[in-house]
């Protein structure tokens, strides 16, 4: 699969929620339901989980209609602008470089469960 290069944060998958008049910023990334619900949805199957268990979206069989961005609950699925392409967070496989190109280090990878402090 060949990847888009460059810097364009409205094309990154990773989302910020900006919340309390703009004083709280909270990145969000796929939640990997336990449900699926965009990969249930999918009629092409184009959505799969890998054996690490991260939700996946292969863009050859993505058809473009809608149904995962619909029916993701956090908002994360979303097509992309260029290619019309079901997109989202598939967590670099376990290394998001999101977390390793912060030059703040405001990013982290965390688990559920895990308390970082």
């Amino acid at each position: 699969m060949d990847l888009i290069k460059g810097y364009n944060p409205r094309r990154a998958r990773l989302l910020i929620h900006h919340r309390n008049e703009n004083l709280y910023h909270m990145p969000v990334v796929c939640n990997q339901c336990e449900n699926a619900y965009c990969m249930n949805v999918c009629p092409s199957k184009a959505i799969w989980q890998n054996d690490k268990g991260v939700i996946c979206i292969d863009p050859e069989k993505c058809i473009s209609c809608g149904l995962c961005v619909e029916y993701c609950p956090i908002g994360m699925v979303k097509l992309d602008t260029d290619t019309q392409k079901a997109v989202k967070c598939e967590l670099c496989q376990g290394n998001p470089l999101c977390v390793e190109a912060c030059p703040t280090g405001a990013l982290e990878l965390a688990y559920k469960g895990e308390i970082n402090e």
